[in-house]
């Protein structure tokens, strides 16, 4: 009687009567939705300039049908997710998911992604520590949640977009070693190993590393909100090797897939996580443009008026998607029509998919997406 009287109280309050208890964001740097819906891209994979080993390449992720493709590309995406979570974003099948901010490059895709709402006044990737209040700091002051909420980053630009030293969320970013207390032999390992490897970008460390650190994180310190946070695909998709780009797409994929099965693996996670997967930006969507993304504002910002092939910023790069797996995610499958989806609502949708009312956190930021939860 007493459960059924709370679940109706819940109800008529409109307050979550059940659900997980946790959340696992990850971002894909960069990430087009064309390869995730479709697979690899052959006009790209026949360009002499981005891709080697191209005959390797078609074997490895080719097939005879799109969703052959893609599935071999992402076979966790298109396995597990597919069937019994949500995919939003392929604008062939009119579902569309976009940014709102202006800029249309990372630190202000991740802004928006953390903190639900576009701050037009971050309009580069320097690593300003960050005048906003994501839901992660917000989530850290919250009854039951300090010292819970942890990010892991490949860009060293984290600890400023969460704003570490204010928010007191536990972050790991770039090219520094872990340092939480009681490291395991395994974290202290990665550490050794990647003060001894080659920097291949600035600031920025491979995804390996990242998420190799996340997961010791999460089996020793069991934090009930974890943000990941890679890098690669953005950074080889910057250096025109589209052949790196789609065998970093498929290590991710993998990395979800190990993540999936270690929550699985685990009382404390097993049936009570929420999984949300999206990207801070898309990229250009012709062979041309595919390495680049950035508004038009952003264009005439960096290199001024002067004559440029993108005049009206890198068509795509504000096109983004959304994949959620878990016990308080629909069961779509891959999303055809339906309302526009937009970057802004993640914060949202986070918190709403861990009980709390959105609007306590930011009344001014965007909605949760709710035809993705269950009801």
């Amino acid at each position: 009687m007493k459960i059924l009287l709370a679940a109706l109280l819940a109800a008529v309050l409109g307050v979550k009567a059940h659900g997980a208890e946790n959340l696992v964001l990850v971002t894909l740097d960069g990430l087009r939705w064309q390869e995730v819906f479709s697979g690899y891209d052959p006009e790209l994979l026949n360009h002499a300039d981005y891709t080697r080993n191209k005959e390797q390449l078609a074997e490895q992720f080719g097939g005879k049908s799109t969703a052959e493709k893609r599935h071999k590309l992402l076979p966790f995406m298109w396995g597990e997710i597919a069937q019994g979570g949500v995919l939003a974003g392929n604008r062939n099948r009119d579902s569309r998911a976009n940014v709102t901010n202006h800029w249309w490059f990372s630190y202000p895709g991740y802004n928006e992604i953390l903190t639900g709402r576009a701050d037009p006044d971050i309009d580069s990737n320097d690593p300003v520590p960050n005048a906003n209040i994501t839901f992660l700091e917000w989530l850290n002051k919250q009854p039951g949640f300090k010292h819970k909420v942890a990010a892991f980053g490949s860009w060293g630009a984290f600890p400023a977009i969460v704003n570490r030293e204010r928010s007191g969320v536990f972050v790991n970013a770039g090219l520094e070693p872990a340092d939480w207390p009681r490291l395991s032999q395994r974290a202290q390992f990665l550490n050794d190993l990647q003060g001894q490897l080659p920097v291949f970008w600035k600031d920025v460390r491979p995804d390996a590393f990242t998420y190799g650190l996340a997961k010791e994180y999460l089996l020793q310190e069991k934090p009930k909100v974890l943000y990941i946070a890679l890098g690669e695909t953005d950074d080889f998709a910057h250096d025109k090797e589209y052949h790196q780009y789609l065998l970093s797409a498929h290590r991710s994929d993998a990395f979800l897939a190990d993540l999936w099965n270690t929550l699985q693996s685990m009382e404390a996670y097993r049936g009570n996580t929420n999984l949300i997967i999206t990207v801070d930006h898309g990229r250009g969507n012709t062979a041309e443009a595919w390495p680049h993304h950035a508004s038009g504002p952003a264009l005439v910002q960096y290199f001024g008026n002067k004559n440029q092939p993108h005049k009206d910023g890198v068509v795509g790069s504000d096109q983004i998607w959304i994949a959620a797996l878990g016990p308080d995610i629909e069961s779509l499958g891959e999303v055809s029509g339906g309302a526009d989806l937009y970057q802004n609502q993640v914060a949202a949708t986070a918190l709403a998919l861990l009980g709390f009312t959105p609007a306590d956190f930011d009344p001014e930021a965007g909605p949760a997406m709710k035809p993705l939860m269950k009801k």
